[in-house]
């Protein structure tokens, strides 16, 4: 697989992502579902927004390494939440996370009016291998 990253400008390098992701050769491509804090027996969590994050994060990592993908190969993330000003001060988890598997990806966040019961982000991925 081959991935280039397209950035005119490098002020998204502080927010960590791409303004576009080119991929050629790919072996094959993963879509993930949003994933959210939920736990294994179907329970959503009604904790406060970092937990949520850590959890959607966590469970994000888990099918793509269930499905024998890597993190590194996620290609684009879309991120979906009920209130973008509680998530931004959490969002260096989400930064940490993308440097440590050294993801290059473009992305997207969208504040909802809902999502499901209790929930509050939900983070969506294709991942490229």
């Amino acid at each position: 697989m081959e991935k280039r990253t397209v950035n005119p400008w490098k002020w998204q390098n502080e927010r960590s992502y791409s303004q576009a992701v080119e991929v050629k050769n790919v072996q094959s491509t993963l879509y993930c579902s949003g994933q959210a804090a939920i736990a294994p027996d179907g329970t959503s969590s009604n904790k406060d927004m970092k937990s949520q994050l850590e959890q959607a994060i966590a469970n994000l990592e888990e099918v793509i390494t269930t499905a024998g993908y890597k993190c590194s190969g996620i290609v684009r993330l879309n991120i979906y939440t009920t209130s973008t000003e509680e998530l931004w001060p959490h969002f260096p988890i989400l930064q940490e996370w993308i440097g440590r598997h050294k993801i290059q990806q473009a992305v997207t966040m969208l504040e909802v009016k809902g999502l499901f019961e209790t929930l509050k982000v939900e983070l969506e991925a294709t991942v490229v291998k």
